[in-house]
């Protein structure tokens, strides 16, 4: 959970038996995906249009719809790319 400013620790839902201890260790490090990392966005150009094409289609002036893809670390380990390679319109209902 990112809150603006400040980095806030992972929780997870309470249990009847935990796996380890929930006491924290050592230092706190930030785990925001560009702290270490350089992103880069990857978009297919034909997901695009489908996307253009089926919003300039759409009656309504905002509706929903799924952008699916990949995310993979670089070779050298310094960055990572997000490929939105799929459009999914949804459902109405």
């Amino acid at each position: 959970r990112f809150v603006p400013k400040r980095m806030v620790p992972f929780s997870f839902p309470l249990s009847k038996c935990a796996l380890w201890d929930p006491v924290p260790m050592g230092d706190v490090i930030g785990a925001h995906i560009t702290y270490y990392r350089n992103p880069r966005l990857s978009l297919v150009e034909k997901t695009l249009r489908l996307a253009y094409r089926h919003a300039k289609q759409n009656e309504k002036k905002s509706f929903s719809c799924f952008l699916l893809g990949t995310l993979a670390v670089d070779e050298d380990g310094e960055g990572i790319t997000l490929t939105i390679d799929r459009f999914d319109p949804g459902r109405e209902v």
